[in-house]
């Protein structure tokens, strides 16, 4: 059996005044603020730990696939469907 697994591209803004998913932007990528640095992947491990929370999942499903070191990344995420990740993140 093959387990589900989708990606999401995700526009992470580091060093905001809160952790928050503010929806798509014009390219349709996520836009997500985190308080995080970008420095050591403090950032991109807080993009996890909030994609994760909101997803209602463990963190070890949230994968950060390419990106680790640019603003646009894409994450993949195991045991939802494209259609359950768009409905958590963006329509909920």
């Amino acid at each position: 059996m093959t387990s589900i697994t989708s990606r999401i591209t995700v526009r992470l803004q580091p060093r905001a005044s809160r952790d928050e998913i503010l929806g798509l932007n014009e390219e349709g990528a996520l836009r997500v603020r985190v308080k995080a640095p970008p420095v050591d992947g403090a950032a991109n491990e807080a993009l996890v730990q909030l994609l994760a929370k909101t997803l209602g999942i463990r963190k070890g499903s949230v994968t950060l696939v390419s990106g680790a070191t640019a603003r646009n990344k894409i994450i993949e995420v195991e045991g939802l469907t494209a259609v359950e990740l768009r409905t958590r993140l963006i329509d909920p």
